[in-house]
């Protein structure tokens, strides 16, 4: 991320897209914490992208320490008036940010795609942050999501991993499938100990969120679209890898 960048024009809605859609707050927080669960470790967690402090409302219980980077003042201000001393803030960049020692565990979570040196922010990670013996929690987006495979087929966008203008407005640098999220993780040293996905997705964010105000869909019709996402990550909503600490890499 760069310093001209306007992080909190980035966050406002376009014509084209929301920045966050219920179906991310109220449906894939939940799951994706439930897919982080196992993978946490010690007391001290670091959130890389906070945005408003919805998903590190739900990391609290888990743990006794949380630490929060956002480089967009406005969400920064939600987050603190939301979590109060609950947990401790950094109003910086990734590349900038000066961060108290090392921690157990880091969570990144459809941030990735915005940085604009992905490898270069991984590396801190790998060589600043991330404890021996920690893991790092690493979500995004997916390329390959049926409902973007199905965009592809109408023609709203030109292939699976295309930045969209109002994606585009809203930050985004590219769009990760699973082989060039790894990819990434690996430049920077990070070992790969786990991989997969969250959500099978058929439909776009707006479509979810007029269907979640219906009695169409079930809990049990969401739990599925887990289910046959553990089976099919690829088709997955969000990718997601688990790392570990690696070699560090200049």
């Amino acid at each position: 991320m760069t310093a001209a960048r306007d992080y909190n024009a980035e966050l406002q809605d376009n014509s084209g897209r929301r920045y966050a859609y219920g179906f991310d707050l109220d449906v894939m927080h939940p799951y994706l914490l439930q897919a982080f669960t196992p993978f946490f470790t010690g007391q001290r967690v670091l959130e890389l992208g906070c945005f408003e402090g919805a998903f590190t409302e739900r990391l609290l219980p888990h743990f006794s320490d949380t630490t929060c980077v956002e480089a967009a003042p406005d969400a920064l201000a939600v987050a603190r008036q939301r979590l109060g001393a609950r947990a401790k803030f950094f109003d910086a960049t990734f590349e900038t940010v000066v961060l108290p020692g090392r921690f157990d565990t880091i969570v990144m979570t459809h941030v990735l795609e915005h940085v604009d040196d992905p490898v270069a922010v991984l590396k801190r990670v790998n060589g600043e942050w991330l404890a021996p013996g920690g893991r790092f929690l690493l979500a995004c987006p997916n390329a390959n999501a049926p409902s973007r495979q199905l965009a592809v087929k109408m023609g709203l966008i030109t292939h699976n991993a295309a930045v969209t203008e109002a994606e585009a407005a809203h930050g985004h640098r590219r769009t990760y499938a699973l082989d060039t999220l790894e990819r990434d993780a690996r430049a920077a040293g990070l070992h790969v100990v786990h991989r997969s996905g969250v959500f099978f997705k058929a439909l776009a964010n707006f479509q979810w969120d007029r269907l979640l105000q219906t009695d169409i869909v079930s809990p049990a019709y969401l739990d599925a679209c887990v289910a046959l996402g553990q089976e099919h990550p690829n088709l997955c909503a969000t990718v997601f890898l688990v790392c570990e600490p690696g070699p560090a890499v200049t």
